[in-house]
């Protein structure tokens, strides 16, 4: 609803940015070699992943980039929303279960956070598991260790990203599948 008092550049911005997340979300590498679930729920999770690194990095940013961070979150809880209700989810229903994947994104992109400001992998990887593979520590850790390589990559590449290419949703994730060899 407020979109229509946004400039249409912005709105531009947030599409660009958001359907780059969406779209790098859905990658196949992740779901073919990786092992995140291809359902809702692995979807979902990509989504939420995406998001938080591109929120991350823009949340400690000047007044601009906390307010394309902001618009970003928007954007992803306008696409959950939309996305319930086409999955017939009704509407006395939609602001419980938004609640609950507000949630679900402020807990992984915090665990994501304090997991990247960690040294090494292994708490990326535990947190991948737990939150996107739905694994545990006794399960072979290759394809988390291999999510976190990514993850790292991203983040990366994220915070070597100038505000401009942000700034006009032109930034490209890396590819997932260049450099994990399962």
């Amino acid at each position: 609803m407020f979109n229509l008092f946004r400039p249409a550049a912005t709105r531009r911005t947030i599409e660009r940015l958001y359907g780059g997340i969406v779209a790098q979300s859905r990658h196949p590498h992740f779901y073919a070699t990786l092992g995140v679930p291809d359902t809702h729920e692995g979807r979902f999770e990509m989504v939420v992943l995406h998001t938080a690194l591109v929120c991350r990095r823009l949340k400690d940013g000047g007044a601009s980039e906390r307010a394309l961070s902001q618009d970003v979150f928007d954007a992803f809880v306008a696409d959950m929303d939309r996305t319930l209700r086409e999955m017939g989810v009704g509407d006395l229903s939609v602001p419980k279960k938004m609640k609950k994947i507000g949630a679900a994104f402020y807990g992984r992109a915090t665990a994501y956070d304090a997991a990247l400001r960690a040294a090494g992998d292994d708490a990326l990887a535990a947190a991948l598991a737990r939150n996107i593979l739905d694994r545990t520590a006794q399960d072979d850790p290759v394809p988390e260790r291999a999510l976190a390589g990514y993850v790292r990559r991203a983040t990366a590449a994220l915070d070597r990203a100038p505000w401009d290419v942000l700034a006009r949703g032109a930034f490209a994730f890396p590819a997932p599948d260049a450099s994990e060899d399962l």
